[in-house]
């Protein structure tokens, strides 16, 4: 791979993406204001929107590289994490998602290293992406609708854990099915 992909425009969104995390957790846990607080979106929303188009451009301008295909999830599962870490600040029980996500992504990242070494390769199964949905959604809707009942954000944070489980639990099957082959 050369210098300049590194370098190119969706791999140039997927730093900025890295790069507003910190931005957003400082206005999160600062704001004292409803217009602090929209910042706060704002940051977080500047984020998603490269991330939807990182991709698009990559595929569309003939820009896919290696390393994109690795900053991309990179990215994603951070921005997951800073969101989940902050919004226990908010309300303490997120700390049970917050742990079933880290669980899981420690074991994803372990497992994919040891499937990498090995080139067994396989692209993102229906759960793992029902997982990344049900989090984002449910983040989003915590973080957007700040004044909502605490019993809401509850069974919020119920389902999360209960697809981020349900997910590792698929995954450590097929990942057993094919280690033994």
């Amino acid at each position: 791979m050369q210098k300049k992909d590194y370098f190119n425009i969706p791999n140039i969104m997927g730093y900025f993406r890295i790069l507003m995390i910190p931005v957003f957790i400082v206005f999160y846990l600062r704001a004292d204001s409803q217009a602090e607080y929209y910042m706060a979106l704002g940051a977080l929303c500047l984020s998603l929107i490269t991330d939807f188009l990182d991709g698009r451009i990559a595929r569309k301008y003939n820009m896919v590289t290696s390393f994109g295909k690795v900053l991309d999830p990179i990215a994603d599962k951070l921005t997951q994490l800073a969101i989940a870490a902050v919004l226990v600040f908010r309300y303490p029980f997120m700390l049970w998602f917050l742990v079933a996500f880290v669980l899981y992504q420690i074991y994803m990242g372990i497992m994919g290293l040891y499937l990498l070494k090995r080139n067994i390769l396989y692209g993102a199964k229906w759960y793992g992406k029902v997982t990344t949905a049900t989090i984002d959604l449910g983040c989003v809707a915590i973080l957007l609708l700040r004044n909502m009942p605490v019993h809401a954000a509850q069974i919020i944070n119920g389902v999360m854990i209960a697809v981020t489980l349900f997910a590792l639990v698929k995954y450590i099957r097929l990942h057993w099915t094919v280690i033994k082959g």
